[in-house]
């Protein structure tokens, strides 16, 4: 099913880990730092690999009800905290983005996971060769999938604005590139977004348990979409009061003054610089703010990009 409702766990895991880029110098994309003798004896990773996980992160993407894909800046953190906050108050509990520490086995437990993005931006050749940021196979056999779409556009430059301005363990080299410069960055630019979701349609859209949100939806009605996302986890009559409070909660106005405030109890809500708007891990969230940041020229050069999106998304150029 496919509705147009626009790695961590939300319950039974421990909290998201800082993310680490790993600089890459080898010309396929691999470290040349690795484990003593793995280059001589894997120099690429065969196909048959890349849905397996190795790695002991395998367990903590593991055992959702439900997995949701995303490339980064897409707005799972909105719709986390949307979740958290109805879930939370729903079965009577102090509203926290890590409800694991409540063992309530009524919440249901999501996996949230950049799956293939993390894979090709993140780690070494070690890292890769084990699939550590990877959604082992079984559970995206057996689990709902949830794919969380944005304009790649609008995602290319929330990503640059962390890279530069937020994400303390981005390469040095990052917060020197000039906006036009990563646009075309071979893995971190634009197309390299596109591939990432082009992928995800073609691995999952033909399944019956399979659904697409789209952000923009999201942001222009969010208590219709919020509601059937609901009703996809298997909440199809949700209790009304409960449903409009987790909504006022998760705005981006409240959810910005919470995070400059220091009111989460996670690091995942907090600015790299208080006085930087642009450091804020809820930004902006603006439909179409990509025009902004980018030159006539850059916009062209995306508007080009777009066109290899795959036409289910639904985006145009």
């Amino acid at each position: 099913m496919a509705i147009e409702i626009t790695s961590e766990s939300m319950a039974g895991t421990q909290p998201e880990p800082t993310a680490v880029y790993k600089e890459s110098q080898h010309p396929s994309g691999f470290s040349t730092t690795n484990k003593p003798g793995l280059r001589r004896r894997f120099r690429v990773a065969s196909s048959r690999w890349t849905r397996r996980n190795f790695s002991s992160r395998a367990r903590e993407l593991s055992g959702g009800e439900a997995i949701v894909l995303s490339v980064p800046k897409s707005g799972r953190t909105w719709l986390r905290a949307f979740l958290c906050a109805y879930f939370c108050k729903r079965f009577g509990l102090e509203f926290t983005l890590r409800p694991d520490r409540y063992r309530e086995q009524r919440i249901p437990r999501l996996i949230f996971s950049h799956d293939l993005f993390e894979h090709r931006t993140k780690g070494d050749r070690w890292d890769r060769f084990r699939g550590k940021y990877l959604v082992p196979r079984n559970e995206l056999g057996r689990a709902k999938i949830i794919l969380l779409a944005r304009d790649p556009r609008d995602c290319f430059v929330s990503l640059y604005l962390q890279l530069t301005r937020r994400d303390p363990n981005a390469p040095r080299k990052f917060r020197h590139k000039t906006v036009s410069e990563m646009l075309r960055h071979r893995r971190f630019g634009v197309r390299a977004i596109i591939n990432a979701m082009n992928d995800w349609i073609n691995e999952f859209s033909g399944r019956d348990n399979f659904t697409l949100v789209r952000y923009e939806a999201l942001r222009a009605s969010p208590a219709e979409y919020f509601r059937d996302l609901l009703a996809v986890l298997g909440e199809a009559e949700p209790d009304a009061t409960i449903f409009q409070e987790a909504l006022e909660f998760s705005r981006f106005e409240n959810m910005q003054k919470l995070e400059a405030a220091g009111a989460f109890d996670s690091n995942i809500l907090h600015p790299g610089d208080v006085r930087d708007p642009e450091s804020f891990k809820v930004r902006r969230g603006k439909v179409g703010g990509y025009r902004e940041y980018l030159s006539v020229e850059d916009q062209q050069f995306a508007a080009e990009a777009m066109t290899e999106l795959d036409r289910r998304f639904g985006y145009t150029a």
